[in-house]
């Protein structure tokens, strides 16, 4: 694991965007960058991080360490469903196969918990027992596991400033957004990806509380798997050890994802609306080093990267050859 003095060393030159000339026109979402060139994206993990929807400050090695970790998970999963992951041509850049984005984000979880609007905690809370469309029983308690993982799905937010809304399969299927057959088989897929997920977390101390999966159409119209996979950003991950003891002390979770940082935001006043507080430097560190214990501790590999040069020049020097 990179140490703390390094990490508050690259704190001022974490990776906010990349613009390399000859690839034509940059895109970007909330934490990505791309280019498209000859059918295939040029996809390029920022350390931008997001809560809420919104981009709240950059964690130096995020993008790195998300891209590292979603490639162990791509080559792990590639027998469940074919994805969009050609290789890794840079830390933080991952070249991919062109593919029709479904207009849909399939969060599949396990247990009822969460602190966002969408979060199935929260609706269970304040909207009653139905929810996405799923009948939910009586009594159920905050981080209680489920008697089976559920799919509920959202619309799919793009741009910096998009926003995932809650919506039913009925919907889905009566809007015509996904058809019917596709949407079967997504449910299955989606279901045996957490299965897997579930067991090698598990194998790492860590329970995989729920997570997001995104699919698109290749160009023959298959279904594959995109975007991201079993990260911090798109996954809740418990520490195993603790996660009874804790519920019967009425605490929270120990958690090694995003909930962490989410809560200090909620904490300091912010929920997605106003002002973003910025985040301290003590915070920033703690943030990247759970996120390099999460690949660590996954991947069973340690989490190496170059740095003697900003992380922006490495990344030009290396998709540049790509121009």
């Amino acid at each position: 694991m990179i140490d703390r003095k390094t990490i508050e060393k690259n704190i001022t030159t974490a990776v906010k965007t990349v613009k390399v000339k000859g690839l034509g026109k940059k895109e970007s979402g909330k934490v990505r960058d791309w280019y498209t060139k000859d059918n295939f994206r040029i996809l390029i993990s920022t350390d931008r991080v997001s809560a809420f929807d919104k981009v709240v400050g950059l964690i130096p090695f995020r993008g790195a360490i998300l891209n590292k970790l979603s490639e162990f998970w791509f080559e792990n999963t590639r027998d469940i469903i074919p994805n969009h992951m050609i290789g890794v041509v840079d830390p933080n850049v991952m070249l991919v196969s062109e593919a029709k984005a479904l207009p849909i984000e399939i969060v599949v979880r396990g247990y009822i918990t969460g602190s966002t609007s969408t979060s199935l905690w929260t609706m269970y809370e304040s909207e009653g027992r139905i929810l996405y469309g799923i009948k939910s029983p009586q009594g159920l308690k905050k981080h209680q596991k489920l008697s089976k993982p559920v799919i509920t799905p959202t619309t799919r937010g793009t741009g910096p400033g998009g926003h995932d809304e809650p919506i039913s399969k009925a919907e889905i299927l009566g809007k015509n957004l996904i058809q019917g057959k596709i949407y079967k088989q997504i449910e299955k897929v989606a279901t045996a990806l957490f299965e897997r997920g579930t067991k090698i977390a598990a194998k790492a101390g860590f329970i995989l509380a729920d997570t997001k999966y995104e699919f698109g159409l290749d160009k023959k119209g298959k279904l594959i798997l995109i975007d991201e996979i079993h990260t911090p950003d798109s996954s809740r991950f418990w520490i195993k050890e603790t996660y009874s003891s804790n519920l019967k002390k009425g605490k929270d979770p120990d958690n090694f994802d995003k909930e962490f940082m989410r809560l200090w935001f909620i904490k300091n006043g912010y929920s997605g609306k106003g002002k973003v507080p910025q985040m301290p430097n003590d915070l920033i560190v703690k943030i990247a080093q759970r996120y390099m214990e999460v690949y660590e501790r996954i991947t069973g590999a340690k989490f190496k990267i170059d740095t003697t040069k900003p992380q922006t020049d490495r990344i030009l020097d290396n998709v540049t050859k790509l121009v």
